[in-house]
């Protein structure tokens, strides 16, 4: 099978379900959004492999393919009652795993900077990229329907990488980057 179909050439991509869109589209960018977290999740993972954490990387990996597919798939066509759903069981997981995570956590005292350990930068990577997810699915959200637990699912996902970079900081016996404000 061949990598490239020329059929964005125009500029234009298949939805899933079949409905042709150009790629500025704002579900197009949720979607894409939603693949460069994952991408950025893989690369945090490779830099992590040393620590306990490479499952529940590979999960929140999985659910963000199915989000995909969610917000990949246009409201009221016959694909979309086939298309997978981000659910409260999965924000469920996340928050039980933010409470796990940060209960091994030093508690948050002062605002800190992105970074660290690099496998905490890239967890903030990660955050941030989440973050851009969230407002991007928003933006679509006012536009289209999208799934009821798309939105929720990204921002406990970035609550959840925030406290990961801590606790990888934390294990790391990295002091965090503290802010310091202009009356420091």
């Amino acid at each position: 099978m061949k990598i490239y179909t020329k059929t964005g050439d125009g500029g234009e991509t298949g939805l899933f379900g079949g409905r042709r869109v150009k790629k500025s589209d704002r579900r197009v960018e949720a979607y894409g959004s939603v693949d460069e977290v994952n991408a950025h999740l893989g690369w945090a993972a490779a830099l992590l492999a040393h620590l306990p954490l490479d499952q529940e990387i590979r999960e929140i990996q999985s659910d963000l393919f199915d989000l995909g597919t969610d917000l990949a798939t246009a409201p009221g066509t016959p694909a979309a009652s086939n298309a997978a759903r981000i659910d409260e069981t999965q924000i469920r997981r996340l928050e039980g795993l933010i409470d796990r995570w940060q209960a091994e956590a030093p508690p948050l005292k002062n605002f800190i900077l992105p970074g660290g350990a690099p496998g905490a930068a890239a967890l903030h990577v990660c955050r941030t990229v989440c973050r851009r997810a969230e407002r991007s699915t928003v933006r679509l959200s006012l536009a289209e329907p999208v799934g009821p637990h798309a939105i929720v699912y990204l921002n406990r996902l970035s609550d959840l990488l925030f406290v990961l970079a801590r606790w990888v900081n934390a294990r790391e016996k990295i002091s965090e980057p503290i802010w310091k404000g202009p009356e420091s």
